[in-house]
């Protein structure tokens, strides 16, 4: 009997370790789906980060040639600019070391005395100061014109004030010096004397 009882005993604990194995076994498939929708959820969740890092790449990429785009092209219009202005100004230097020649004839004029053996001479110098103010006036050279005009230390430099009783305060009452314009810009401020 006691034998019975031994083979009793071993086939119980057969049956329950077939029971655990048959439950382990059941078990065993909810616990592989699980995690395997464990990993597909992580991989879901890797692949959005990754997917939104990339988008912002992406967005930063484009950010970054549309600023290159507009740099590129405020530089070409920039250069652009430069170029006119460099052709329109091109003889702004000779110009300037002309100025003061045209105002020596200008004066030499002014102090040749009367007389026939002068005149022919005083003629030829004449002519002489009329085509270099055609020649510069070509280029864009312009005299200012300044007596009775309002002061305005953008393109006069006043030299000294004087009472005045034809014009009112501020008013540019005698030329000097010449000044001059090329173009839009002042070449030259003219000296002039203002009114107090």
């Amino acid at each position: 009997m006691h034998l019975y009882k031994e083979v009793n005993i071993l086939k119980e604990e057969q049956s329950f370790t077939e029971e655990q194995e048959v439950t382990a076994a059941e078990q065993e498939p909810v616990n592989e789906a699980a995690a395997a929708e464990a990993q597909a959820e992580e991989i879901n969740t890797q692949e959005s980060s990754e997917l939104e890092r990339l988008k912002a790449e992406a967005e930063e990429t484009q950010q970054r040639f549309v600023r290159a785009q507009a740099d590129f092209d405020n530089f070409r219009r920039r250069t652009q600019k430069e170029k006119e202005e460099l052709a329109k100004y091109a003889s702004m230097k000779l110009i300037t070391e002309l100025v003061p020649v045209m105002d020596n004839f200008e004066r030499a004029m002014a102090t040749v005395p009367e007389g026939s053996e002068t005149e022919s001479f005083a003629k030829g110098f004449q002519m002489i100061l009329r085509q270099l103010e055609t020649v510069l006036a070509s280029e864009g050279l312009a005299a200012m014109e300044t007596v009775g005009q309002p002061f305005n230390p953008e393109f006069h430099q006043a030299i000294m004030q004087v009472e005045s009783d034809e014009h009112e305060e501020g008013v540019v009452v005698e030329e000097v010096q010449k000044g001059y314009m090329l173009k839009d810009k002042v070449l030259r401020p003219a000296m002039v004397k203002v009114s107090s």
